[in-house]
């Protein structure tokens, strides 16, 4: 499996930014697909974004406009750019191995501890 340590996250103004980053362990990351997603206090997990091994990538509706996912694979990175957030962006996010076609996490990747953000004035 792919393992993964999320790091950048923290307490934020509505309508700040934040930019999150997942550093993967493995030699097999620079072939998936890799996602984020989020969690928030009593909510099951969302998927977030999701980028191709060539930098397609995809969002969910609410964060479109104003997250950018991207990746490096030779650092085997990736990261999240929050711009304009939102307290409903309020969660604890993660990385991950993801499918293409529904953004659902893949049993190839391991979840990681997460970083959480707060956005709150």
């Amino acid at each position: 499996q792919v393992q993964f340590v999320e790091s950048g996250g923290g307490l934020v103004q509505p309508g700040g930014s934040l930019r999150l980053s997942c550093a993967a362990s493995g030699s097999s990351f620079s072939i998936y697909v890799t996602g984020w997603y989020r969690q928030a206090p009593g909510k099951q997990r969302e998927s977030v974004a999701a980028i191709t091994t060539n930098g397609m990538t995809k969002y969910t509706d609410s964060v479109k406009g104003r997250f950018t996912i991207s990746r490096d694979n030779a650092k085997k990175t990736v990261n999240l750019q929050m711009n304009s957030l939102k307290p409903e962006d309020t969660a604890v996010y993660y990385c991950n191995i993801a499918s293409w076609a529904t953004m659902e996490p893949s049993t190839r990747g391991a979840w990681g501890q997460g970083t959480q953000v707060t956005v709150s004035s």
